[in-house]
């Protein structure tokens, strides 16, 4: 679930292959990017895998964490031609086993990238801890606007809004659409039980990571356990498909982002998670913000219609995936608030941790309201 604060320019889209990845005001001067020492970076080391690896890159670079990420640190490097990249790296310090596996996310956004479905180009991955002390892979830049939020929902038009909401489901159709093996990853994961997998896992970690004991998270769990539906299918699921992990411009997805959760298994979870982040703008957001809430996007249900067509799978189960997801993602959350407790985001003093807290609460009891309906 980690997230960027783009910024959306006036400048007309002239390259694909780059992606405008942006800090607010504060954060750009408090990480000025001249500094000579970059947290989570060794800069004359990956200065030299740069130059080694990345074809027509001009030493010094420099390097700017990307503020706003929760989960792996994001950076955007720059050399002295000012091409840019962006750099990915785990979190600061302890890890769960699984997770952050930046071989693994770099495998498989370079196979995505062989089909229609748009994601940055990749150009390298280190694994070599001699490097950074931790691995890494470089991406091309992609110009593009992230909309995290109604803020940035706002500065685009209706039109593009609307637009905007069918591609959202012709690019995740089109990613279901996919036969893993074709594209080298039919080993990526166990295709089948998907549900009892994802049960497994969060499970796990939600107690690994808990902070405190939260009632209604095992409460859910027993639910989840319970209503288990069969598995329609099998199919890449992208494990974090909403709105913010897009960059887009004029009603168009450029690059799909954030692909660390990404596996095999249930197509109706992408579905599920994607409609609790398609908030309506009568509702309050089960977790952070959602740019819908500035409206003139389609419906949820105008979404699930779209998506039975293009797909030709059967929605009408997804409420289940949609308490699945609330769950899930309240996992995520913890873990983000004990990286955080723990110190292993690197310096980000001025986050309010209190918040996570609440999401957590929060998710958790919309996965119960959604269970008991």
């Amino acid at each position: 679930m980690p997230g960027y604060w783009v910024a959306r320019t006036d400048a007309g889209f002239t390259d694909t292959t780059k992606v405008v990845l942006a800090m607010s005001p504060n954060c750009r001067e408090a990480n000025n990017m001249s500094d000579p020492v970059t947290e989570g970076i060794d800069a004359p080391k990956v200065t030299s895998w740069f130059s080694q690896h990345v074809p027509g890159v001009k030493a010094p670079l420099s390097f700017e964490l990307i503020a706003g990420g929760h989960s792996n640190l994001t950076y955007r490097v720059q050399d002295q031609n000012e091409e840019a990249y962006v750099l990915r790296r785990p979190p600061l310090g302890h890890v769960l086993a699984t997770a952050h596996d930046m071989a693994r996310e770099h495998r498989i956004i370079s196979a995505v990238g062989n089909t229609d479905v748009p994601v940055p180009p990749t150009l390298g991955v280190c694994e070599d801890l001699e490097v950074n002390a931790a691995p890494f892979y470089v991406m091309e830049y992609v110009e593009g606007d992230v909309l995290h939020s109604d803020v940035e929902a706002a500065l685009t038009s209706h039109r593009e809004r609307i637009d905007l909401s069918r591609q959202v489901v012709e690019v995740l159709a089109e990613l279901h659409s996919v036969e893993p093996q074709d594209i080298g990853l039919g080993d990526l994961a166990k295709r089948e039980d998907y549900l009892g997998r994802q049960l497994r896992r969060w499970s796990r970690q939600w107690e690994q990571s808990k902070t405190r004991e939260l009632a209604v998270m095992e409460e859910v769990q027993e639910l989840l356990e319970r209503h288990k539906p069969s598995q329609i299918g099998s199919t890449i699921v992208h494990g974090d498909y909403r709105l913010g992990n897009m960059l887009t411009r004029s009603g168009r997805i450029l690059a799909v982002l954030d692909w660390e959760l990404c596996t095999l298994g249930d197509p109706l979870a992408d579905v599920g998670y994607l409609l609790n982040n398609w908030v309506e703008p009568d509702e309050v957001p089960a977790g952070s913000s959602a740019p819908t809430l500035a409206g003139g996007f389609a419906s949820r249900e105008e979404l699930m219609s779209w998506y039975e067509q293009a797909s030709g799978r059967d929605v009408s189960g997804v409420a289940y995936y949609r308490a699945f997801s609330y769950w899930r993602l309240a996992a995520i959350v913890e873990g983000v608030l004990n990286r955080y407790v723990n110190g292993a985001m690197g310096d980000q003093d001025d986050v309010d941790i209190s918040i996570f807290k609440e999401q957590v609460e929060t998710l958790s009891a919309g996965a119960l309201e959604l269970l008991s309906d």
